[in-house]
């Protein structure tokens, strides 16, 4: 047939198909299918897969494409990835959907990353991290032994864990190897704090000492507590040092001078921590050089004295956090109101390491907690050993603090728990690395 006949012949065709009802169209087109050979089958074949199998996400502009995607959950949005290379690529690069998904898991976000594949990488590592939480197994333990009598006090800075032992000596530990990388001659430490030239350590002879790293020299010697020390802060800037003692009292010092500036006295029980002050009270000071000042404010859970605060305290500058048998207490500091109060019915007693914007670090004598705080649920938990019990408490201590407020893939390394051990030992808790 002429190609013009042949035109001619279609048109007329065209025009008794489209006039024809659906089933009628249907008989037409299995009729002319059954009379079609390979060739004409293999074309139909590849036409048919063009008009009914389009790509939506390759032929939408991309903005319209990630507003689609948005609408999706994560895991809905990783089976599509397989689809194709395209789907892939469109889907890995939509920043919003996979922040937000990272936001839901308790993650930071860095709005500064401008890689737009980072945050399905990102998302990817930390639906890994969550799953090992939920599964009890993000944690790892490690011991460190060298000391060879009882360890009293442990403090955490950098990688770095300070020991302070009765076999007078302290002890600087780098966490990732468990070496001993410092040792200095001392009195019995009941508390110790460090920077990178000092180390401060308050004592069971009633006193506190300032020791240089570089000749292992007491540089300054404070005296006049009546009770062992227990806890020791110092601000370099503000020249000033503070300590809690079992003689109810907090001293305030001149830390270069050694002179006592002031002493803070009302105090019913051992001061454990420098603003833990009473049993089932916090009391609030200002620091600084005034002779006779007051406490500013004094807080409780309850007026029930038989509910007891547990020794362990959260400040930040913004919140003072407490636990105690009713739950976590939390308090605004600017004007002492509770904002807040988490039960734990399930778990009575759980003392607190510590509290950030998402998570929350808490034990007790079997087992190490982390509560989602925008749930108040418990979402891991991980098993201690029989530590060393001590009535101040301070014989354990939280390790890297950071990602409490959000992990972000990189915070969620080094220690997360230490504690010392009836062999003279210290037990660590750390995070395992990621799978």
């Amino acid at each position: 047939m002429e190609r013009k006949d042949f035109e001619t012949w279609l048109d007329n065709i065209s025009v008794t198909f489209l006039s024809l009802t659906d089933l009628q169209k249907n008989e037409t087109l299995d009729h002319l299918i059954s009379l079609s050979g390979a060739v004409q089958l293999r074309h139909l074949s590849n036409n048919l897969e063009t008009l009914l199998k389009r790509d939506f996400l390759k032929l939408l502009p991309l903005e319209l494409s990630f507003y689609l995607l948005k609408w999706l959950d994560p895991q809905t949005l990783l089976t599509c990835c397989l689809v194709s290379k395209q789907w892939n690529k469109v889907i890995s690069a939509c920043t919003e959907v996979w922040q937000t998904a990272c936001k839901n898991l308790g993650w930071q976000i860095d709005d500064s990353v401008q890689d737009a594949l980072h945050w399905k990488k990102v998302y990817l590592k930390a639906i890994l991290r969550m799953k090992q939480l939920e599964d009890h197994e993000a944690f790892e333990t490690s011991s460190l032994i060298g000391h060879s009598a009882r360890v009293y006090a442990l403090y955490y800075k950098d990688g770095l864990l300070c020991t302070g032992s009765d076999d007078l000596s302290a002890k600087l530990w780098d966490v990732s190897t468990g070496q001993c990388v410092y040792g200095i001659q001392t009195h019995t430490c009941a508390a110790v704090k460090f920077d990178e030239q000092k180390l401060v350590t308050g004592s069971f002879d009633n006193t506190v000492a300032c020791w240089e790293w570089s000749s292992k020299a007491r540089t300054q010697h404070f005296r006049g507590h009546t009770g062992a020390v227990f806890s020791v802060d110092y601000n370099d800037e503000l020249d000033i040092l503070v300590s809690g003692s079992a003689d109810f009292t907090v001293k305030v010092w001149a830390l270069s001078a050694g002179t006592c500036l002031n002493t803070l006295t009302g105090h019913t029980e051992w001061v454990t921590k420098v603003g833990r002050l009473r049993k089932n009270l916090l009391l609030i000071w200002p620091i600084g050089r005034e002779i006779n000042c007051k406490c500013l404010k004094t807080l409780s859970v309850s007026e029930d004295r038989s509910i007891c605060l547990q020794p362990r305290l959260h400040f930040d500058g913004k919140y003072i956090v407490c636990s105690s048998a009713l739950g976590l207490y939390q308090w605004d500091f600017a004007s002492y109101d509770i904002l807040r109060v988490i039960k734990t019915p399930e778990i009575a007693n759980l003392a607190l390491l510590g509290f950030g914007d998402i998570f929350a670090l808490l034990f007790d004598n079997r087992y190490l907690y982390i509560m989602d705080l925008r749930t108040e649920s418990l979402i891991s938990r991980w098993p201690l050993p029989e530590y060393r019990k001590s009535k101040r408490g301070s014989s354990f201590l939280a390790g890297e603090a950071s990602w409490l407020n959000g992990l972000d893939g990189h915070n969620d390394t080094g220690l997360v728990f230490a504690t010392s051990m009836p062999d003279h030992s210290i037990h660590l808790v750390l995070w395992k690395e990621h799978g």
